[in-house]
């Protein structure tokens, strides 16, 4: 700044004095008798810097005023003397560079003398020009009621010198001259400057005498005293409240006036501190100056970074009187002293709900207000408390800053560690009266006390449902609004519940934490662990109150009390089925989403459910791990390994309620169910065909595809199912596991067995609904019902005839190929169909295992026998469409059609005679040839025909058999 430029200001500082002098004279006259006043106290001193700035109107001005204002105070009698007065003098000789104004009476005679030191001293401190006042007649107060202060800003504020006005003055234009060189902050006050250069450079020059703590200004040297004396001079006129400091006296009366002078201009918000407002400031410019030199955490306030420093040293400087116990912030030792006190000062004014803290009030508070103020950056959620919201972040960021030093595990809350540490201590402080039982935190405590009380505050507002728990309130309320803020970053699968979130992530990584000590089997869930250790202990703690049967787990008592209830609260939105378990549920609505999340890691098949792809996974290792008992046969699944079991037992606890047939399985219970409702619910895609079971559709679906998966290892014959491969391994290994308990005869199939024995049951549960006639086998009810329906769907390509079965229509195709493939092992003979080749066995063995009821008659052949009977009973089922007679064979009736049809069709080659019978037939070519097979073991007469032969036999047995009535 150059000469000029200074000149320029002394003048016009000097110009605003002589101007305030011009007005402050005008108040003068206004004083009375009353009201005293010196000379001192308007007079104005200039140094030869400043007297030489004033031109000479200036100068005579000055000299006018000056002497005015004398002869005012004369007039008032403030300077009467007993001398008499000298004439006033002004003079404008310098007099060691100060300009002055001397008076005549020797009551003004150190005036002179003080005016002079005034201002040497001033110019050796190089101060701006200054009002120099001199306490001799009034005292503080009047000084202040007069407002002695003669130079004012333009906002109308008074300074007592320029240097105030002029540092007064930077707050409007936003100078900040004084630069720090360490950190470049900048200040409007020099000593404002130096103070804060102490924080860069340690100095602390001033000394408590009585503590020897140090401080860096001298104004907190003196606020410190006042902890020594106990002094404290700033009183509260409204409730008697004291302070040692005067911006906490004046802080404090802004409760009583409600008054908060300082407002936020982004949110509008106001505060009754500066300090308040500073740090509130932050809050939207994110500034964060005190850095915590250890580990580099930045705060806001310099409290929270002096009470984080504590931390690094372990500091605790705040003790209980009456326990003890020692803190590191002076709000929590206050706030644990109520403890002893039971003093609580904050009261809610919704409610009337005490609290010891006031941030606990503000906290409540917000419960009737809605408040949310704390918003997470990353997801939005909100939060009526800070510390929520800080926790609620480090899921987002990860960071678990809690470490427990005992295993080293971390947390992202300290609540959480202190929890945590219980567990290594043992220690459960919270007892319950009733029961005895111990808890280690209080919220467990609280619950379990809630079920002795009944009590279940909270209730859902959608359903009306309550719960003991909060926890258990607010996971239900997710049900309604269909949140699900936990998610997956693996897979990003999505949970309504912290707890199922974690344990699904144990998929993922694998971790099962917890460890039966018993058998060392490991469990990613605590639930899975504790159930498992009933096993060792055969505890079951939970009984169902309708039929008293008990249940290591709860969930298991509580779906199987839905079975009394009849209740079944998972309902299907695509087509309403309604499901007991929750897992049932989700299992049934992947059919209608296709989705199968399990695959398996050997050959990529997926699954609809974990249970599916881990009995899957058993075909790959070969494990079985169910094993009977009884015989020793082990199961890949526990469901089959206890239908097994009854096969031992005998027990069938599933009852059609339509039929009273019982089963060995509620799945095959249900298959048959379907059979009453005629509810076939599985359709193929392919042809539209549908089915009441699932494994039938799957076993039809491979004829679409013509896969053969099941290949036999001998013989190299392909299988759709795997029933019919394992059944027919059994013909190479001889194998006949399935025994009849009447007859004792084996079986390669369980099918078969069952049907025999119905042999000696009786039973024909296979009724033809068109003409009511029973069979013993499905298989023989389908057959039957293609006589009613006159389908023949198996067509002979050569010769065009149509079969109703397709065994049938094999054999028949055997008579064009020439193909025998059955051989009996002791004649020789070759036979088209497996059921002659038996009943051609028999005649080897002289086997007869069919007998009449009514005679006893025994037979080769089951339709010999079913023949037989007919004689019995004079039924005669197929009757002629020509002329109505009736026969007791359907073979009888082709014979007898022939007549009607006048066909002949076998024909004799030696004598051309024709035969509608291939038997008469037969017998006519044993006249040519000279053949006759049949000789009788009595008497040795030969016979052509059989029916000759028999009718021979009977001569020597009955003599004559036939007599004529």
């Amino acid at each position: 700044m150059g000469l000029c430029d200074s000149e320029n200001i002394v003048k016009l500082e000097t110009m605003d004095a002589v101007e305030t002098l011009v007005n402050y004279t005008c108040n003068v006259y206004h004083l009375n008798g009353e009201v005293r006043s010196t000379f001192d106290e308007v007079a104005i001193y200039f140094s030869k810097e400043e007297w030489d700035c004033l031109n000479d109107g200036e100068k005579d001005l000055y000299r006018e005023v000056m002497m005015e204002n004398y002869q005012t105070l004369l007039s008032l009698g403030i300077t009467r003397s007993k001398s008499s007065l000298v004439p006033v003098q002004i003079k404008s000789e310098e007099q060691n560079g100060f300009h002055s104004l001397h008076l005549p009476s020797h009551q003004f005679s150190p005036w002179t003398e003080y005016s002079t030191t005034r201002y040497n001293q001033r110019n050796q401190d190089d101060k701006p020009l200054n009002l120099s006042i001199m306490n001799t007649d009034l005292d503080k107060h009047e000084k202040l009621f007069r407002k002695a202060n003669f130079f004012a800003c333009f906002d109308a504020e008074c300074f007592s010198s320029a240097g105030n006005r002029l540092v007064h003055q930077r707050i409007h234009t936003g100078e900040k001259p004084f630069v720090c060189s360490y950190c470049g902050k900048c200040f409007t006050q020099k000593a404002s400057y130096l103070a804060h250069q102490r924080i860069h450079t340690g100095e602390k020059p001033f000394e408590c005498s009585d503590c020897g703590k140090c401080f860096s200004s001298k104004i907190y040297l003196v606020r410190h005293r006042m902890i020594h004396t106990g002094e404290k001079p700033f009183a509260c006129f409204d409730c008697g409240k004291c302070f040692t400091q005067k911006a906490s006296y004046n802080a404090h009366q802004r409760i009583h006036t409600e008054e908060k002078p300082f407002k936020c201009m982004d949110c509008g918000k106001c505060f009754t501190q500066k300090a308040s407002y500073i740090t509130h400031q932050r809050v939207h410019t994110g500034e964060k100056p005190f850095v915590c030199a250890l580990c580099g955490k930045c705060f806001t306030q310099k409290a929270s970074y002096l009470t984080h420093q504590r931390i690094h040293t372990g500091e605790k400087p705040f003790m209980c009187t009456l326990c003890g116990k020692c803190f590191t912030q002076k709000a929590s030792y206050l706030a644990h002293e109520r403890i002893h006190t039971g003093e609580k000062p904050f009261v809610c004014s919704q409610c009337g709900k005490c609290f010891a803290q006031k941030a606990s009030c503000i906290v409540h508070q917000r419960i009737h207000t809605g408040e949310k103020p704390f918003v997470c950056s990353q997801c939005g959620k909100c939060f009526a408390q800070k510390a929520s919201c800080i926790v609620h972040q480090r899921i987002h960021t990860g960071e678990k800053p809690y470490e427990c030093l005992e295993c080293g595990k971390c947390f992202s809350s300290k609540i959480y560690l202190v929890r945590h540490q219980l567990i290594h201590r043992g220690e459960k402080p919270f007892q319950c009266m009733e029961c005895g039982k111990r808890f280690t935190q209080k919220a467990g405590y609280m619950a379990h006390v809630r079920i002795h009380t009944d009590e279940k505050p909270f209730k859902c507002d959608v359903c009306g449902k309550c719960f003991a728990q909060k926890a258990n309130y607010l996971a239900h309320q997710r049900i309604h609004t269909g949140e699900k803020p936990f998610v997956c970053n693996e897979c990003g699968k999505c949970f309504s519940q912290k707890a199922s979130y974690i344990t699904h992530q144990r998929i993922h990584t694998g971790e099962k934490p917890f460890v039966c000590a018993q058998c060392g089997k490991c469990f990613s869930q605590k639930a899975s662990y504790l159930a498992h250790e009933r096993i060792h202990t055969g505890e079951k703690p939970f009984v169902c109150t309708q039929c008293g049967k008990c249940f290591t787990q709860k969930a298991s008592c509580v779906v199987h009390q839905r079975i009394h209830t009849g209740e079944k609260p998972f309902e299907c939105s695509s087509c309403g089925k309604c499901f007991r378990l929750k897992k049932s549920f989700d299992e049934h609505q992947r059919t209608h989403t296709g989705e199968k999340p399990f695959p398996c890691s050997d050959c990529g098949k997926c699954f609809t459910n974990a249970a599916n792809r881990i009995i899957h996974q058993r075909i790959h290792t070969g494990e079985k791990p169910y094993s009977c008992s009884v015989c020793g046969k082990c199961f890949t699944q526990k469901a089959s390994y206890v239908s097994h079991q009854r096969t031992h037992t005998g027990e069938k606890p599933f009852v059609c309620s339509q039929c009273g047939k019982c089963f060995t399985s509620a799945s095959n219970l249900i298959v048959h169910c379907r059979i009453h409702t005629d509810q076939k619910p599985f359709l193929c895609i392919e042809c539209g065909k549908c089915f009441t079971s699932k494994i039938y559709l799957v076993r039809h679906q491979i004829i679409h595809t013509g896969q053969k998966p099941f290949e036999c290892l001998d013989c190299g014959k392909r299988f759709t199912q795997k029933a019919g491969y394992v059944a027919h391994q059994r013909i190479h290994t001889g194998e006949k596991p399935f025994v009849c308990t009447h007859c004792g005869k084996c079986f390669t199939q369980k099918a078969s067995c069952i049907v025999h024995q119905r042999i000696h049951t009786g039973e024909k549960p296979y009724e033809c609904c068109q003409c009511n006639k029973r069979f013993s086998s499905k298989v023989y009810l389908v057959r039957h019902q293609l006589i009613h329906t006159d389908v023949k769907p198996f067509k002979c390509s050569e010769c065009g005839k149509c079969f109703t079965q397709k065994a049938s229509y094999n054999a028949h195709q055997r008579i064009h190929m020439d193909e025998k493939p059955f051989k009996c092992p002791d004649c020789g003979k070759c036979f088209t169909q497996k059921a002659s080749f038996m009943a051609h066995q028999r005649v080897h063995t002289g086997e007869k295992p069919f007998v009449c009821t009514h005679c006893g008659k025994c037979f080769t052949q089951k339709a010999s026998c079913v023949v037989h009977q007919r004689i019995h009973t004079g039924e005669k089922p197929f009757g002629c469409s020509e002329c109505g007679k009736s026969f007791s064979a359907k073979v009888y009736l082709v014979r007898h059609q022939l007549i009607h049809a006048e066909v002949k069709p076998f024909k004799c080659l030696e004598c051309g005679k024709c035969f509608t019978q291939k038997a008469t037939y037969l017998a006519h070519q044993k006249l040519h040839i000279d053949e006759k097979p049949f000789i009788c073991s009595e008497c040795g007469m030969c016979f052509t025909q059989k029916d000759c032969y028999t009718a021979h036999l009977q001569v020597h047995v009955d003599g004559k058999p036939f007599a004529c009535t």
